[in-house]
């Protein structure tokens, strides 16, 4: 079987080598051990923001493919992402080391054994105390909690406990997912667009706890206030979309029909 890791960077030279050295060498060890009998065979693939301080230089050193994308934007970087990966499975993680690289193999069987189509994970069930900052951690807690306010039947629908984390950006899905979500957005709401967009059409959807750490060098290039309005307006006008879609005048109560899953990936 073939999997893609998709990595978006913007000036990650501190960490993007031992991260993607981490993944290689943790895959080693699961393929000749769990994965003997169905060994994954892992193309690294890194979209880079035009980094200047080598990060792609690093990167292909570490045996990675690095796709230069100018465009700015972390929804770009992994939409461009989407249309190059080769693999059958696609795992997604950040380059910053914030995310457990050994996690993988247990996600990727958990994919394959329980037979399930997308798998996100939610950082805050294991968040190390200077992971986040108190405006991230309050940035989240407004994002999630309205997610799970307005979508609230969708949640139902999937058969899960509420999203928890609709800001995580590790996951394992199939390909075939990319043929049936539909995807806009080029900025961070990409990220709950896509999660979103695996629940509104039905797929097999679960979330997992991982621990989440502090970045490994240099300041995180989120901003709370630009960042988690831009998310929190996503939220809202995709809620209206979805309430116009089935006819509905209401946003937060009452039972939708399901939504048709027939319909390809924009990207």
């Amino acid at each position: 079987m073939r999997g893609t890791l998709l990595v978006p960077t913007l000036n990650e030279a501190g960490s993007i080598g031992t991260v993607l050295r981490q993944f290689r060498e943790t895959w080693a060890l699961a393929n000749a051990g769990p994965f003997r009998d169905r060994p994954v065979d892992w193309e690294l693939l890194v979209i880079d923001g035009a980094s200047t301080d080598g990060t792609g230089e690093i990167a292909e050193r570490e045996g990675a493919r690095v796709v230069t994308e100018r465009r700015r934007g972390y929804g770009r970087a992994y939409r461009t992402g989407f249309e190059a990966a080769q693999g059958d499975v696609i795992a997604t993680m950040d380059g910053d080391g914030t995310y457990p690289v050994a996690e993988f193999p247990k996600l990727v069987q958990m994919l394959l054994d329980e037979q399930l189509d997308f798998i996100t994970t939610d950082r805050l069930a294991h968040l190390e105390e200077r992971a986040m900052t108190m405006e991230h951690r309050i940035g989240n807690w407004v994002l999630n909690t309205f997610l799970r306010i307005a979508y609230a039947h969708y949640l139902r629908e999937a058969g899960n406990p509420p999203l928890r984390d609709s800001q995580s950006g590790m996951w394992v899905f199939r390909r075939s997912v990319l043929e049936r979500v539909r995807i806009t957005q080029d900025g961070m709401p990409m990220s709950e667009e896509l999660k979103l967009e695996v629940i509104l059409n039905g797929l097999r959807f679960k979330e997992v706890p991982i621990p989440y750490a502090e970045r490994w060098a240099g300041p995180p290039k989120l901003s709370s206030y630009r960042d988690g309005r831009a998310n929190l307006e996503f939220l809202l006008a995709k809620r209206f979309q979805v309430a116009k879609e089935h006819g509905q005048g209401r946003l937060f109560v009452g039972d939708l029909p399901a939504r048709s899953s027939d319909r390809p990936a924009s990207r």
